[in-house]
């Protein structure tokens, strides 16, 4: 059976090839497809040269229809002269001497940034091009990296949280024993003054005893807040016992500034706690040792040495602060009254 000719008018190569370019023997642009026409919107194709708007990009010849029709396997290899110099690819199909050459082209490998740069879509392709597939590829894959950003932000997220709950006091928000050990390692791996001041709370087990433990979590609360707000950025308020805290001071080693804080915070320490309709009392201990009477300081070691001046607190009468200084006896350290 012979195959009939077909005649194709401008409606049916604009569907079929939206980025074509009819041109006449002369060179002129007779007819470019709707996508073509976007690419150079604001810009009427029909009537100007093809040679104006292409050139070739593996040659220095220009597009006449002559080197188009005469191209290898017709497969030609174009550049916009727009400023980016888009690369296309395309085939050229020569129509005959006096009707000219048909060129359909493609964006290629370029189409994800020339999609970007003309503000082009799927619809804006042949409903067979391959460029249709990589798009929706090129969707797919964005959407999987946005959503891999958003779990990993989320994941990051968590991991911070459970990083901060795992270095806080779960009662008082304070820091726990873990970030007090970690901050006193970096102060000293910088070889930074500090001073250490420990807290133990006098009366305490009286609290549990006559109110409840209830009462003293409200207790405990209550001088967790009031050591916060006495502490600056940079300085540390942990909890790392019941009724047992540590202060460390940062930059901050004059024995009778600290003692004259220490004295301050018992005082406020002492003031009577609302709970429910009664007020509870108790009063407050403290042991400083300041890491610059060591050649060396070690967090251990001034632990214990804070230790044995707060003991030294408790023997003398407790509600009151001693500094540690050579001399104390070490094995008294932990007998808290």
């Amino acid at each position: 059976m012979a195959v009939p000719n077909i005649t194709l008018g401008p409606a049916a190569l604009n569907r079929m090839m939206p980025m074509h370019a009819l041109v006449a023997p002369d060179g002129t642009i007779l007819n470019a497809g709707p996508t073509l026409a976007k690419v150079h919107a604001g810009q009427s194709l029909p009537g100007r040269a093809f040679s104006e708007v292409f050139e070739q990009r593996r040659s220095a010849a220009g597009c006449t229809v002559r080197q188009l029709c005469t191209a290898p396997s017709g497969k030609v290899h174009l550049r916009l002269r727009d400023p980016a110099r888009t690369p296309l690819i395309g085939a050229a199909y020569c129509l005959g001497a006096d009707t000219g050459v048909l060129v359909n082209l493609s964006f290629g490998i370029a189409v994800v940034d020339a999609v970007a740069r003309f503000g082009l879509a799927g619809s804006d392709f042949a409903a067979t091009d391959l460029t249709v597939e990589m798009l929706f590829l090129v969707e797919a894959k964005s959407a999987a990296m946005a959503e891999s950003r958003r779990l990993n932000e989320r994941l990051d997220g968590a991991r911070a949280q459970a990083e901060a709950a795992a270095l806080a006091d779960t009662l008082t928000g304070l820091a726990n024993r873990r970030a007090l050990d970690r901050a006193l390692a970096r102060l000293i791996a910088r070889g930074a003054e500090f001073t250490l001041m420990r807290i133990d709370l006098d009366r305490f087990k009286a609290v549990n005893d006559s109110f409840g433990h209830e009462a003293g979590d409200v207790v405990l609360e209550a001088v967790a807040r009031l050591l916060a707000a006495e502490t600056r950025d940079g300085d540390i308020a942990a909890r790392v016992g019941g009724d047992e805290f540590v202060l460390v001071f940062a930059g901050f080693t004059d024995p009778g500034r600290l003692e004259a804080i220490a004295e301050r915070l018992i005082r406020r320490i002492e003031a009577p706690v609302p709970y429910r309709d009664q007020s509870v009392a108790i009063s407050a201990s403290v042991g400083l040792v300041a890491s610059s009477l060591y050649d060396v300081p070690e967090a251990e070691r001034m632990l214990r040495d804070a230790d044995v001046a707060l003991y030294a607190s408790k023997t003398a009468g407790r509600g009151r602060a001693t500094t540690f200084r050579p001399g104390f006896d070490v094995t008294t350290a932990g007998q808290g009254v």
